[in-house]
Parts: C-alpha cells; structure tokens; sequence
C-alpha cells in the first residue's frame, strides 16, 4: 500500500508540474488559459494558420501559393465565411486541396472583455448556440466536429472559462504562438498606431525566428484569409517569399492536426 501511495504521489506531482508550466500532459504543448499555442519546440514544423469571417480576397492568392509550394495549412472560418457565396470556389479549391477547414465561430463574437479578460460578454447558452449555427454551415462542407475538432476563437481572444465551454462543447481551442506580429496583418493605415506594414509583418517573423531559442519549432503562425480593403499592403503577396526562406531552414509546413498529433 506505501509503495502505491508513493508511486500516485509522484504521478500526482509530475501532473501537477505539466500543468503549472502551462503544458498538456504527456505531450510537449504549450498553453494558456487552456488553448494549446504551440506544438513541440523540438520539432521543425510549423502549422500555417488563416482565419476568416467578412473578408476573402487573399483567398485566391493563398491557394495557389499552398498548390505551388505543396504545402497544406489550417483554415478556420466563421459560418458568415462559409455561407458567403463569394467564397464558395476557394473554399471548395482549400478543400480539394487537402487544407483543414475549423471553426472560428459562427457571428465572430467577442467572448470577453479587452482590458478584464475575466469578464464574460456572452452567456454559456450564446457561446453554444452560435457553434451549433457555424457547424450546421460547415455541415454543408461535409465538415463535422469529428474532422474539425480544433477551434480558433475569434478575435483570437478568450480566458478559461471558454477554453472549458468549448471542451464541454467536444473541441479544444488553439490559437496563435505570440512573439511575432504577424496577426496584425489585418491591420490599415486609417487604424494609426495600430497599423503593421506588411514588410514589418514579415521582419517580425524572420527577427523571432532568428533570435528564439526554439526558432519557429512548434509554431502556430497566424495570418489572415483576407483584410479590409483600406490594406492595401496585403501580406499574403510575400507569402510565397515566406515559405521558401523558412523551408531553406528545414522547416515543414503541416496542418493544426498533424502539429498536435
């Protein structure tokens, strides 16, 4: 009976020492506030990510940079997205392509509030409304929560108490590794001092990865499926630049599936 109770409490604190360091259990993943944001920092992948909700004209562009490069990368739309008619030929051209398609809600609705990350702005019973209503569109796609159960939370912004919902719900939240800007691609000039040019976009991805311990290894990297029309400085023009500078550095490319696998 000792021998157990000493063998469950260093099982207890091996758990518990996974958790404090923001890692999922048995696996090399790095989270918070329970979404996984980054894979394995030992390997040399990287996991290309675009969300999307009212804006689409890189979609085309993007496409045909993943058929050229022979890469795949993760998509994950809101159903205002996936009901769009103007989107409905990259769509099916990401899907053919063998691309994973998630969810990043239904309405893009901002979970909780910017300055008190603990202060909810939707009800447990909105939150589920609204993935029910973006998996009835995605059911059309033939995507189901089985094949898509990764989600990417819009606004790339939630806390806990979310990352919990969306578990009871059947999915787990992911979303970006911070250290570079490149989710500020969306940004334009008439947003000031918010507003990212694409060349820095690009710097800041190079810079981290350059002077990072783990370079990009492991990295969820965020970019946009389309931005206002007000940027005109559109980042996925130097994608095909991108990807080949980090493939010279031996680093593959694969789904959000294949990352965390």
């Amino acid at each position: 009976m000792a021998q157990f109770l000493n063998v469950s409490w260093i099982f207890f604190l091996l758990f518990y020492g996974y958790c404090c360091q923001g890692q999922t259990p048995g696996k090399n993943f790095s989270s918070s506030h329970g979404a996984i944001i980054r894979g394995d920092k030992a390997d040399k992948k990287i996991a290309l990510v675009f969300t999307g909700d009212e804006f689409g004209d890189g979609g085309e562009a993007i496409a045909n940079t993943l058929q050229q490069q022979k890469i795949k990368a993760s998509f994950f739309l809101t159903g205002n997205f996936y009901r769009n008619p103007e989107f409905k030929s990259v769509l099916l051209k990401l899907q053919q392509q063998g691309n994973y398609l998630g969810t990043h809600s239904d309405q893009h609705l901002l979970y909780c509030d910017w300055t008190n990350r603990d202060s909810l702005l939707v009800t447990h019973l909105q939150f589920n409304q609204d993935l029910e209503n973006a998996f009835k569109e995605m059911k059309k796609w033939d995507i189901s929560k089985e094949k898509a159960n990764y989600f990417l939370p819009p606004y790339e912004w939630y806390n806990d108490t979310i990352a919990r919902w969306a578990r009871e719900f059947g999915l787990q939240l992911v979303c970006f590794t911070p250290g570079t800007r490149s989710n500020a691609d969306y940004t334009y000039p008439e947003m000031g001092s918010k507003y990212l040019s694409t060349d820095s976009v690009m710097q800041s991805i190079r810079q981290y990865e350059m002077t990072s311990p783990d370079g990009l290894n492991g990295f969820v990297l965020l970019l946009h499926i389309g931005t206002d029309p007000r940027r005109t400085d559109k980042s996925y023009s130097q994608l095909p630049g991108l990807i080949l500078a980090l493939k010279g550095k031996e680093y593959h490319f694969v789904t959000m599936n294949d990352l965390l696998r």
